[in-house]
């Protein structure tokens, strides 16, 4: 039995997009999984059956170093691939398997407009690292394991009166990344059935902000409500999910929801948008596209570079609520 050590730091989206390379592992070869993460997301692996042991640190990695030394691993897998678990690999001095970060086509096309991206998702760049190891993609798609105790039981919450419901996540890492105030109003207030709004603490007067503009009673702001697990749980519950590019869009492919993903300065391509390889039709890209300041950074920013903030402000709104009248039809239907 060969003995892995797994490296992925954070973050929700991020250790979400990891799991079908620990699913695979567990159930391909014969091994004994580890996962080396900051404390602050142990959480997020501590229910998934597929891993034996998790290892966390709260400031450096260099605090563990001698514990991982005692484990006697026979390989690295590293998914962060940065200074860090280089640092890891280079104390351990075991093996150690990556995977391909296209660092340079993403600053060419975010400095220059030069789209030299790979038409792949970062799933399916992971999978690299475990190609040696004879571990292929078994296109099952995410994983993510709720706990039991933190299930949210609806009928307590009148407002959504037993009906199915709409999770709007509001939130997001970077502003530049989230749909401003306004157009969430305008969406929600065209929306057939309740809706959530799922976000975290930082999110909750955002939140209150939105249901105060709504001009019928169906909204129930969840933003800093609950806690991470009891926020998926709300998400598997949805009937649809309409999210920015964050973690909880991810946690929302993971079950399988139909979502309707909404992008701001940064571009699908890059290889983020909703893993559903099983369903992809479950998933609705809304962008502006032709704009000439797009993307303006792999990740994001505070505030628009450019002041205008052309990528958020000229979403469609109509082909929103228009998708998604077409899905919760389609689901009734179905």
């Amino acid at each position: 039995m060969k003995k892995i050590l797994l490296i992925r730091f954070s973050s929700i989206g991020d250790i979400v997009l990891v799991s079908p390379i620990i699913r695979a592992l567990k159930t391909q070869i014969n091994c004994q999984l580890h996962i080396l993460s900051k404390a602050k997301y142990k959480l997020l692996y501590d229910s998934n059956p597929y891993i034996d042991k998790v290892h966390v640190f709260d400031v450096s990695e260099k605090e563990i170093i001698p514990l991982l030394k005692n484990e006697e691993f026979d390989y690295i897998i590293d998914l962060q691939k940065n200074i860090r678990s280089y640092n890891v690999y280079r104390r351990l001095k075991i093996p150690r398997y990556t995977f391909p970060k296209i660092n340079l086509q993403k600053w060419l096309i975010v400095n220059f407009k030069i789209n030299t991206l790979p038409k792949i998702h970062i799933v399916d760049r992971y999978f690299e690292a475990v190609k040696k190891l004879g571990v292929k993609n078994d296109l099952k798609g995410l994983d993510y394991f709720t706990p039991e105790s933190a299930f949210v039981n609806l009928d307590k919450y009148p407002v959504l009166n037993g009906n199915k419901f709409i999770g709007f996540v509001i939130g997001g890492q970077h502003k530049t990344k989230m749909l401003p105030v306004e157009k969430i109003v305008s969406i929600i207030n065209q929306l057939p059935i309740p809706v959530v709004l799922l976000g975290g603490p930082e999110d909750k007067s955002t939140g209150e902000e939105i249901k105060k503009q709504i001009s019928h009673p169906h909204v129930m702001n969840a933003c800093g409500s609950f806690s991470l697990h009891q926020s998926t749980s709300l998400v598997r519950q949805a009937a649809l999910i309409i999210t920015n590019d964050t973690g909880l869009m991810h946690v929302a492919a993971a079950f399988r929801k139909p979502i309707i993903s909404i992008w701001g300065n940064t571009i699908p391509e890059f290889g983020m948008y909703p893993y559903e390889p099983d369903t992809p039709e479950n998933v609705v890209i809304a962008e502006v596209k032709g704009l000439s300041c797009r993307p303006c950074s792999k990740i994001g920013f505070e505030k628009c570079p450019k002041g205008h903030f052309n990528c958020m402000m000229k979403q469609d709104e109509q082909f929103i609520v228009s998708e998604a009248i077409r899905i919760l039809k389609d689901k009734i239907n179905a």
